[in-house]
């Protein structure tokens, strides 16, 4: 059996797979001096580093704490569901900076997605005053309409999730319309029942503007994956 990691370790794998291009990109980015480093790596490979590391969830606090992007984009990916309380999230939350690291810490299969208290948390979160914990709390949601186990809360409790994107979404600001197309995106590929509620929102709320008015990033339209082919057949529609 291979002998866990430690934190001193991690930042080793993680300086052997610096990308020099990457960091370029990064300094591009012109993030503030006083936040974080990066190595450079993307998330794809981050993930297979994580994998190589595995699931270990004292290290994953201790690298939280590092100043390194891609050692807390680890940290976020090797932590055990099993293990993570509210109290550590919530604290997390309040932490994240740049990048994709609101995207890993909610969303895109994270561990915080398979802990057991998820769905409180995502309701929680979606009602927040704050403009982080509101993104979160559509990426779980997003997560949440992926799932298939028992648990999961049903079309109902979707239903209700859908009217209040309905009801909020022209007070939102980009960065949470954005969370809320994917939350809707996900609800409407789980039933007939919800991609009927869903489409109907998306069709009202049309393509969504993500990025800035001056981004190259097309608008994401949720209208047109929820009547791709691919949905067609799935749900049998």
């Amino acid at each position: 059996m291979q002998r866990p990691m430690n934190e001193t370790e991690v930042i080793t794998l993680l300086k052997k797979n610096q990308s020099a291009e990457g960091i370029k990109k990064w300094h591009e980015k012109a993030p503030r001096v006083d936040r974080l480093k990066s190595f450079g790596i993307g998330l794809t490979a981050l993930r297979k580093l994580a994998k190589q590391i595995g699931k270990d969830h004292v290290l994953a606090l201790k690298l939280w704490e590092s100043t390194y992007y891609d050692a807390k984009i680890i940290a976020l990916l090797i932590d055990d569901p099993k293990l993570m309380t509210r109290a550590q999230i919530e604290v997390q939350v309040e932490e994240l900076d740049q990048g994709h690291l609101v995207h890993v810490f909610s969303s895109c299969g994270a561990p915080l997605a398979k802990t057991t208290f998820v769905v409180a948390l995502a309701h929680d979160w979606i009602y927040s005053k704050e403009t982080i914990r509101r993104c979160c709390g559509y990426g779980l949601l997003y997560e949440l309409s992926k799932s298939k186990k028992k648990n999961t809360p049903n079309d109902g409790f979707f239903l209700e999730r859908i009217a209040y994107i309905s009801k909020s979404f022209e007070k939102e600001n980009r960065l949470v319309k954005g969370a809320m197309g994917g939350a809707l995106l996900g609800i409407g590929k789980r039933s007939v029942i919800l991609n009927t509620a869903a489409l109907k929102l998306a069709r009202a709320i049309g393509p969504i503007q993500i990025g800035s008015d001056k981004s190259s990033c097309a608008p994401f339209d949720v209208e047109k994956h929820l009547t791709s082919n691919y949905i067609k057949k799935k749900l049998g529609i």
